[in-house]
């Protein structure tokens, strides 16, 4: 295992509790989805080793990805390396690897079965619902994740990928119900993609719920690797697949993206840092952000985000970066009720200066 170098800032200079009554665990988690599909076992223990050098606690991965096999990479360094200071969470819903798909009873138990035997672990420090489940009661969901709980099979749990009244749904529901209150949610946010502002921030912050955003990056396109008149080439995820997703070029090839993307390298600049690192310390800086996922295909990709750590932008930095990635309101309802109530629904937030 190679040291890591005296002038590496430590992961673990940087902390802070997963929820309410959650673990503390280090700001930058790191997120395994390329594992088995994009970086093979050996990068992947490269990159695992790297991380926990550095200081950091905070492991994600998902039963969805690679079909199992990040969740088996993961097992597979688990068992070499020990694992008892750090906290390892993962997602069930799509059956990738338990074949049922959903958040019915069967389903998450044969699920969460399926992730303690590819991770090789007795209980999961955080399990997340990978999304709401139209066909399943909440009820059910909760009632089997509640007993998972009381059994020590799950510490703690959380949800991901869901709209602002599903989620005020299931935390209603569970506290009237008397099942385990979910306390962290991950969704997608960054400086390209501020939607959950909208319904699902507010539902965090009204219910005291962690927040840790994948996709912190764009996929790529904060670090300032994309151009502007020439579409990505070569082995990147845009460069192989320019459709991929939500990050698809000829969606976010847009002059709002380069709006924001100016003024996050001027940042970047100003600092001698790289562009993913202002991005990353704008993203730290939000309401209820606890732990933002790292995700890399390569160790080298890894530590160019690690150092982002101890940048602390000032408050005109940050002030540059709400405005200029302020994605606007629909006039409706929003709109009426900042006339109603005197306040901006992002200044009430605390999410974008007057």
């Amino acid at each position: 295992m190679t040291a890591a170098s005296p002038t590496d800032p430590p992961l673990n200079s940087a902390t802070t509790l997963l929820g309410p009554g959650g673990p503390s665990v280090t700001r930058l988690a790191l997120g395994t989805m390329t594992f088995g599909v994009e970086t093979e076992q050996a990068e992947a223990f490269a990159q695992l080793d790297r991380y926990v050098e550095h200081g950091g606690t905070f492991i994600d991965t998902a039963d969805v990805y690679g079909q199992g096999e990040s969740e088996r990479i993961v097992g597979r360094w688990l068992a070499d390396r020990g694992h008892d200071h750090l906290v390892i969470s993962t997602k069930g819903r799509f059956g990738a690897a338990a074949g049922t798909p959903g958040a019915s009873r069967r389903a998450l138990r044969r699920a969460v079965a399926g992730s303690l035997s590819r991770l090789g672990v007795d209980a999961l420090d955080l399990y997340f619902v990978h999304g709401w489940d139209e066909l399943t009661p909440v009820e059910e969901t909760l009632d089997t994740l509640s007993a998972l709980v009381r059994a020590g099979t799950v510490h703690q749990i959380g949800w991901s990928n869901v709209t602002g009244w599903q989620l005020q749904r299931i935390v209603t529901t569970a506290r009237l119900g008397g099942h385990v209150v979910p306390t962290v949610l991950q969704p997608q946010y960054n400086l390209l993609d501020r939607g959950i502002e909208l319904e699902v921030l507010p539902v965090c912050l009204e219910e005291s719920l962690a927040l840790t955003p994948w996709s912190p990056l764009a996929g790529g396109w904060l670090t300032g690797k994309y151009q502007r008149d020439s579409r990505p080439t070569g082995a990147t995820r845009l460069g192989e697949d320019p459709d991929r997703g939500v990050e698809a070029y000829d969606v976010r090839n847009t002059d709002r993206t380069w709006r924001i993307l100016d003024t996050v390298t001027s940042i970047a600049e100003r600092h001698g840092r790289p562009p993913a690192h202002v991005a990353l310390a704008w993203l730290l800086s939000r309401p209820a952000v606890a732990s933002v996922l790292l995700g890399a295909r390569t160790t080298e990709q890894l530590e160019q985000t690690l150092g982002a750590v101890d940048l602390a932008l000032d408050e005109d930095e940050i002030t540059a970066l709400t405005r200029v990635s302020d994605p606007g309101l629909p006039p409706y309802p929003y709109g009426m009720v900042e006339d109603f109530c005197g306040v901006s629904h992002w200044e009430r937030l605390g999410v974008r200066p007057s």
